[in-house]
C-alpha cells in the first residue's frame, strides 16, 4: 500500500503541471497534464463507443498514456527549435517567431527526436511505477507501449484522441485569446487524422468554433 500512496502522490503533480505548448504561445492561466489527461478519457469514451471498441482498455489507456510526464516533460513539435525557457523578452521574441511557421523535420530527425522521447518516458514512467503491484505495473506498461506503438485498434484510437483533445484546446484558446496560430492548426488536422470518427469530431470543431467566430 505504501508504493500505491507513492505512485498516486507522483500522479497528483500533474495537477500542477502546465503544458508547455500553451506556455510557449503565452496562454494565460493554462490547462495542466492532468486536465488534459480527463478530457482525452472523457473524448476517448464518448467517441469509442461509437466505434465498438474495448472500452474498458481505451479508457484506462487514455488515463495514462501521460503519467509518465510526472519525471519527464511533455514536448511540442517546436522542441528542436524553441529556447529552454520563455522568461526573457529576447526568448519570448524568438518564440513567437518560430510559432509563426509549422516546424519542417527530416523523416530521420523526426524518427530520431520520436526514439529518443520514447526512451526517456519509458525510463520515467518505469520510475513512476516503481515497486508498485506487479499485475498493475504489468497493465500500465502494457496500455502505454500499446499506445505509443499502436498495436491494436484502441491503441491506434486513443492516440489520435489524445491529438484531438489537443486540436480542441489549441482552437478553444485561439477562440478565447487569439494567441493560436488558428490555420496551422486547421492544416495540422487535416494531414495527421485518419480516423472517420475523430475526422468527424474535427469538422464539428471547426464548423462550431472557427466558422461561427469569422462570422
Amino acid at each position: 500500500m505504501d508504493k500505491t500512496l507513492e505512485f498516486l502522490i507522483n500522479v497528483g503533480k500533474l495537477k500542477d503541471r502546465k503544458r508547455r505548448g500553451w506556455l510557449a504561445n503565452k496562454v494565460p492561466n493554462c490547462e495542466t497534464t492532468a486536465s488534459h489527461i480527463f478530457r482525452v478519457a472523457l473524448i476517448a469514451w464518448v467517441l469509442g463507443k461509437k466505434k465498438k471498441l474495448n472500452m474498458d482498455k481505451v479508457v484506462k489507456m487514455a488515463l495514462i498514456h501521460d503519467i509518465c510526464e510526472v519525471f519527464t516533460t511533455d514536448e511540442t513539435p517546436y522542441d528542436p527549435l524553441l529556447p529552454a525557457n520563455f522568461d526573457s523578452l529576447t526568448d519570448q521574441q524568438k518564440t513567437e517567431e518560430i510559432l509563426k511557421k509549422w516546424p519542417k523535420l527530416s523523416l530521420a530527425q523526426k524518427k530520431k527526436r520520436a526514439d529518443l522521447k520514447h526512451k526517456r518516458e519509458e525510463k520515467s514512467l518505469l520510475k513512476l511505477l516503481g515497486k508498485t503491484d506487479i499485475s498493475f505495473k504489468n497493465e500500465v506498461v502494457g496500455l502505454w507501449q500499446d499506445f505509443e506503438k499502436g498495436h491494436t485498434k484502441e491503441g491506434r484510437f486513443t492516440k489520435q484522441v489524445d491529438k484531438a483533445e489537443n486540436f480542441l484546446q489549441g482552437i478553444e484558446y485561439w477562440q478565447k485569446y487569439g494567441k493560436i496560430q488558428r490555420d496551422l492548426w486547421l492544416r495540422w488536422a487535416k494531414e495527421i487524422f485518419d480516423d472517420p470518427i475523430i475526422i468527424d469530431f474535427v469538422k464539428t470543431v471547426e464548423k462550431d468554433i472557427v466558422v461561427k467566430k469569422k462570422k
